[in-house]
């Protein structure tokens, strides 16, 4: 099956001469959740933006289900809905006509069943009738999102959607997309929150200096680069590591008296042992020791500092 989203050598480069963009390929599948993830200024909003048909690429290509978004920008447009960091709406209109009013911004024909539908899936049904202005943020957020589907669209973009909400409404939210992702709708999120594309995303895709780095299925990259973590509790503090433990590269914290070993658990021998045997030689004691998972945070910082 084809991907819903195609993006061939795009690049983007502003009238200032900045260079947002660096031929980027990436393929978006029908039904997946994709966590686009990258630092301030990596480029993921141009990206987005371009996407949409916010902005014009400088060259390159992109099409939604077929539809190339320059030369058939309005069918490529009404596949896509867009939910951006930023509230925009209309504080004091209710929810109800908001959702109808963003519906018929695309041509749509009135579908109060449909408007219904939206409003219930997204737990906004009992406040239709009140004004924007006296929601909670979560609820607002919740309110962009049905005015980004009022139009039903087949691709879902969320710029950061739980920005500013609390920990019970992000975890509420996520329940959301995964009902939105069950009904056949891709998804691509843009977040801060590591954790966030750690539970959600099915793909994940780093953009760093304009440049796509890396795009990994989520359990694969955590195979591949989910290393251990061994952590050493010394009985006594160190100021500084022997020389024989360089090949170890330990991480030396907590005041001296903790040391780190990273380990990749699929190679055939971690060098736990030998680490532990050599750091008695080296006189060095521990009084606890534990392992960590390296999270796709740790592996996210790594990726984004390489060269």
């Amino acid at each position: 099956m084809p991907p819903i989203i195609s993006v061939s050598a795009l690049s983007k480069t502003y009238a200032s001469g900045f260079k947002a963009l660096h031929n980027i390929d990436l393929d978006i599948q029908r039904g997946e959740i994709f966590a686009l993830l990258g630092p301030n200024g990596a480029g993921k909003t141009t990206l987005i933006s371009i996407i949409c048909g916010i902005a014009n690429p400088t060259s390159g290509k992109v099409t939604v289900d077929g539809h190339d978004i320059l030369k058939s920008w309005r069918a490529a447009r009404s596949m896509i809905g867009l939910v951006p960091q930023e509230l925009h709406t209309d504080a004091f209109e209710t929810v109800w006509k908001t959702v109808s009013f963003s519906r018929g911004l695309f041509g749509k024909p009135k579908n109060p069943v449909y408007v219904e539908k939206v409003l219930t899936d997204l737990s906004l049904w009992d406040k239709k009738d009140a004004r924007i202005i006296t929601l909670s943020g979560g609820m607002k957020r919740r309110v962009m999102i049905a005015k980004a589907l009022s139009h039903e669209p087949r691709v879902l973009f969320l710029d950061e959607p739980t920005a500013g909400v609390d920990v019970e409404l992000r975890k509420g939210m996520w329940e959301v997309v995964r009902t939105l992702q069950a009904s056949g709708v891709t998804i691509i999120l843009t977040t801060h929150y590591i954790e966030e594309a750690e539970e959600m995303a099915d793909r994940i895709g780093v953009i760093n200096k304009g440049e796509i780095i890396l795009v990994e299925d989520k359990a694969a990259l955590m195979r591949k680069l989910g290393n251990k973590r061994l952590k050493l509790h010394l009985q006594s503090r160190i100021d500084v590591l022997p020389p024989d433990l360089a090949p170890y590269k330990l991480e030396l914290s907590n005041g001296g008296c903790e040391l780190t070993y990273n380990y990749d658990t699929k190679g055939e021998r971690t060098g736990i042992a030998s680490l532990l045997n050599d750091l008695g030689n080296a006189g060095i004691r521990f009084s606890d020791l534990d392992t960590v998972n390296r999270s796709l945070e740790d592996i996210f910082v790594s990726l984004v500092r390489e060269p």
